[in-house]
């Protein structure tokens, strides 16, 4: 990074140096191009078939598309930057846009945890209270519920820029691939440890919160799908979980990956950093729709007969 001292008023603009080292950087940019639009297409579908399908419009589906939505919202915040870094060349970012993606990151990252717990207590509901299940969640308490989250999530990040901004900036030349807190605090004349330990407490507890409720949802399941005596209801509570516990495991484990080689001061040089960056952006977003889409029957069906008309079509066309 540069070493000279410029105020925050000449610095307008951070310029990117995550990728310098990459080779080939326009094969890995088309590469992340490809999964993005993908990842924007398949959630975009998602929350298209839902929303048009009246027989769709209940609970479960309101909070797929929630998560459909906080995913494209996640991607979108980050991959266009690298994108634009990758295949185009342009390293640059004015400093009011790079405060607000590194607040739809952010904002995006929480949600997607409370969208996931959510969704937990959402089928401990539904195999714990089948009978009761559609008037504990209702659609318009589904929805509140969710504004709720979407509140709760950009309250709570609000925290990040309200701390940064008010700082002197030091550096316009930052070694990350688009703007999240640590790019902003690297960027500043202050030492960033206390902040990043600051964070890194709001990160644990939010992360560790959110799953620590996951887990206590699926343990009371476990309990009462031991305790049922018919194996085709077990059969179909486990059916009930399955899609969700993918999804669960898909955005954690590259979570914990990062917190544990962070926490025990693992060096990893900066290709390693951004494959496992980008690795933990592209890949929850990218396989959530597909596992709703092959795992939910309603969603499954929609797809199967779009599929048949395109096959009817052409037929008669030939």
């Amino acid at each position: 990074m540069s070493v000279e001292n410029i105020s925050r008023q000449a610095i307008n603009e951070f310029v990117f140096g995550g990728f310098n080292t990459v080779q080939n950087p326009v094969v890995v940019g088309v590469i992340v191009l490809i999964v993005y639009i993908i990842v924007i297409i398949a959630n975009t579908a998602n929350i298209c078939f839902i929303v048009m399908d009246k027989h769709m419009h209940k609970p479960m589906y309101l909070f797929i598309c929630n998560l459909a939505f906080v995913d494209i919202v996640y991607c979108t915040s980050a991959c266009p930057t690298m994108i634009g870094i990758l295949v185009v060349g342009y390293k640059s970012i004015s400093y009011k846009p790079c405060i607000l993606q590194m607040f739809l990151f952010h904002a995006s990252g929480v949600m997607e945890m409370f969208v996931l717990s959510i969704m937990a207590f959402d089928r401990f509901i539904a195999i714990s209270s089948p009978l009761r299940y559609h008037s504990i969640l209702t659609n318009v308490r589904c929805v509140i519920i969710n504004i709720v989250l979407w509140l709760a999530a950009s309250v709570i990040i609000a925290m990040l820029p309200a701390t940064l901004v008010p700082l002197e900036l030091c550096y316009s030349a930052v070694k990350y691939m688009f703007c999240d807190y640590a790019t902003v605090t690297r960027a500043t004349c202050e030492d960033p440890e206390p902040y990043f330990n600051k964070v890194s407490i709001l990160t644990s507890v939010l992360t560790f919160g959110t799953f620590g409720f996951i887990c206590l949802s699926y343990l009371n399941i476990i309990i009462i799908v031991v305790r049922m005596s018919s194996n085709s209801d077990k059969k179909k509570a486990v059916n009930t979980c399955f899609s969700h516990f993918i999804v669960i495991i898909c955005y954690y484990i590259p979570t914990f990956i990062r917190i544990v080689l962070t926490r025990f001061s693992v060096v990893l040089t900066i290709e390693e950093r951004n494959g496992l960056m980008v690795g933990s952006i592209l890949g929850p977003s990218l396989i959530n729709p597909f596992i709703y889409c092959l795992r939910t029957k309603e969603i499954r069906n929609k797809i199967l007969k779009i599929i048949s008309k395109f096959e009817s079509a052409e037929q008669k066309g030939c």
